[in-house]
Parts: C-alpha cells; structure tokens; sequence
C-alpha cells in the first residue's frame, strides 16, 4: 500500500532525537526523507555507542540512533563550506519540508534560516523544533529533554513524590519522541494547507511546550487557583481506592482505573473472590468508600499480595472495568496486543535482526514495514547523483572535505 506522504521530500537538517524522531515519522508514512549530516562529525548521537551507554562489541546495534532515523538516507556534507552549502541549496530546490534542530545563531551563519531557505524554495514547509520556544529571552538557548521537557517543563515536580530527596528522573527522550510526533503532525497539517492555498508554512514545536501540553491540567488549575493545586495523594490516604496501584505475591503491581467506583465495585468484588464486600456499609457506595478509604485500601491490600501478578490477570481478564498489570520493557515485547497491533516491526541490519517501535499513528489499520537507519553519508554519492551532479565534482567535493 502507498504511503500517505509518497512523493514527498524532507530535508533534515538536525542531530540527536527530538526533531530527527519527526523525520522518521513522515518516513514510515511515505515520505523520502534526506538526513544531512557532517562529513567527519555526523549526528552527535551516534557517538553514544562509544562512550558506555549503549552495549558495544561485533554486531551491535545502536538501537538509540536506529529508531529516531530508520528509513532515512544520509548525506554528508559539509554545510559550513561554500561548496557544501551549494549542493544543500539544490537539495532545497527539490524539497517540500526543511525540518531543522539548529538554533537561531547556527541558522543564520550557515544561511539555512527561513529566509535564506525560502529564497530558493518559497513555498517550502519550514520545521523547527526548539528547547524554549521561537521567541522570548531564551529563544537562542539550547535545549534537551531532560532540562526543558522534564525539568522547565513541570514533569519531574509533578511525577515526584512529595518525600522524595530529589527530583525524579526522566527516561531516555521521553520528551523528544512525543515531541518528534507533534512536529510530525504539524507538518502534515501544514502540506495540506499548501495544498488548499499554495503556501507554506513555518512550524514550531518546543519541548517547553509539549510538557505544557501533557501537563495542561495542572498548569490551568494552576492559573486558576494559585499555587500547585493538583493534589499528590499519598496512596494510603487515596480518595478513590479503586484507583492505583496494588502489590501482588511475587512483588509484582496492578493498577486499577475505575474512575466510575459505584458502577465498577461489585464487579471487582466479585472478580477478587470477595462477594461480602459490596454490601460491606463501611463500602457500600463512593461517599463511604470515600469516608473509610484506609480501611479499604489495607483489606484490598491483602486480597491483592494473596496472588501472583500471573494468578490476578487470568482472574481479572474478563472485568470491564479497567485495570493492567504493571509491565517492564522486556514485557512489552511480548504482549499480545503489540503483536496483533504491529506496534513493534523486526529490521535486518548486517545480518542482526532487531525491533524497532512503530510510530503510534496508523492508516487503514496498517503498520508499515521499517527500514533501518542510514549508515554515516551511506547515500551521499546516489543522491548527489540525483541531483545531476557528475562524479569529477562529487570527487573535488570529497577532496576539499566539503563531501563525504
């Protein structure tokens, strides 16, 4: 089946994972999008595998460069050069989308900003996705997820535990890849406005502004009443103990949503082999489970470390009400819904086979096949030959340095 975005063109001016995640959304839905990287350099972010934090050795796989870049192709070129600058000029000639990482002060010496790529190209979609946003005193300033998703952004002190030491952590690119898909939408939103008027547009998305997005109830409660009126409930003192979570035998969680407890208490009464309890008068309806939430929270304490986590599933699997067990990573890989929903698509690289996560959004309840990432300039000769350039001048580029 064709991809929504075939035929279009993306040039990817960017490095690490926030922007270049976009890049490898609109390549799953169909679009040839071209990474341009430094000849010697390349993306900083392949460099991890050197330094300790990704396993090493032969055959190993990069995992973090892989997702946020499969299906790519490279190109190394030098666009601090006049030469390099030249061939990426042609590249534009020939694009739909600019999508770029860099900041203010680099865009303008390297001549890549709006202006500079819109004088070649004028109805061009231009993407930029940034730490603090396009304006205002720290527009310049750089940004990663840790500091300005997790940290500026709100979400450590709103996921950390009042009696906590310090601030909670973030997990790798929490914030870039749902930032990445955000950009990836704002750019589909704006090809169809040039389709309809013929005019592109300019797209921002920061990571600022993305943890204010998923933080949005707490920051209008915030605006609102002043301070940080969003309760952090120690779970002992609950007021709906039918949400939260709940520790099993082998130390294991659940956790339970029912956000509606007089609909969903007799069943989960029922489901956890207790019966008596749904016409217990310290339980019997919200406002009393409400009012003795200590005492139930410690008997379904009980009920729940009676069982292993494995025992509760088979014996919760046909409530309605909503629940899931508590899964690490390595479950996840095995969990029948990602299977049956292609959530995880298998890649071939230099003979490993690996996984790589599908980008949440589907057409036609269809999930794409996944290429691996480029290698560092793996395509700089096809697509320079795309291009029209001969190989005498691929050739004086890659002597001067200018060329990968």
């Amino acid at each position: 089946m064709a991809g929504a975005l075939d035929g279009v063109k993306v040039l990817e001016v960017a490095a690490w994972t926030f922007v270049p995640a976009a890049g490898a959304v609109l390549a799953d839905w169909g679009a040839d999008v071209i990474k341009v990287e430094h000849p010697v350099m390349g993306d900083p972010q392949r460099g991890l595998i050197s330094m300790g934090l990704i396993p090493g050795g032969p055959g190993a796989v990069n995992y973090i460069i892989e997702q946020p870049n499969r299906g790519k192709r490279s190109i190394g070129l030098d666009i601090s050069t006049e030469h390099g600058r030249r061939l990426l000029y042609k590249l534009v000639e020939q694009s739909d989308v600019f999508l770029t990482s860099f900041l203010p002060e680099t865009r303008q010496k390297l001549q890549i900003d709006v202006e500079h790529i819109r004088a070649i190209k004028p109805d061009i979609v231009y993407a930029r996705g940034s730490g603090q946003g396009p304006k205002g005193p720290d527009a310049g300033k750089g940004g990663y997820d840790g500091a300005s998703y997790w940290a500026r952004g709100g979400v450590a002190n709103a996921l950390t535990p009042e009696c906590a030491e310090y601030p909670i952590g973030g997990r790798a690119a929490f914030g870039d890849l749902a930032g990445g898909m955000a950009i990836a939408g704002g750019i589909g939103a704006a090809l169809f406005q040039r389709e309809r008027t013929g005019v592109g547009s300019v797209i921002d998305v920061s990571l600022l502004g993305m943890a204010m997005w998923v933080l949005s109830p707490d920051v209008v409660a915030s605006g609102l009443y002043g301070g940080d009126p969003m309760p952090k409930f120690d779970r002992k003192n609950s007021p709906n103990p039918l949400v939260g979570y709940y520790k099993t035998k082998d130390d294991r969680f659940l956790t339970f949503m029912l956000l509606q407890s007089d609909r969903f208490w007799p069943e989960l009464c029922e489901h956890i082999g207790r019966p008596e309890l749904i016409a217990d008068e310290r339980f019997a309806d919200a406002g009393a489970r409400f009012n003795n939430h200590r005492d139930l929270i410690t008997t379904l304490d009980e009920v729940f470390a009676s069982r292993t986590l494995a025992e509760w599933c088979v014996a919760l699997q046909t409530m309605k009400g909503v629940w899931a067990p508590v899964q690490m990573a390595s479950e996840m890989v095995d969990d029948p819904q990602v299977e049956a929903n292609g959530y995880l698509r298998s890649v071939s690289l230099n003979g490993t086979d690996f996984d790589l996560v599908a980008s949440p959004v589907q057409m036609d309840e269809t999930s794409v096949a996944l290429g691996p990432a480029p290698e560092h300039g793996q395509h700089t000769e096809e697509i320079l030959l795309e291009l029209g350039i001969d190989w005498d001048e691929i050739a004086e580029g890659k002597a001067s340095g200018a060329v990968l």
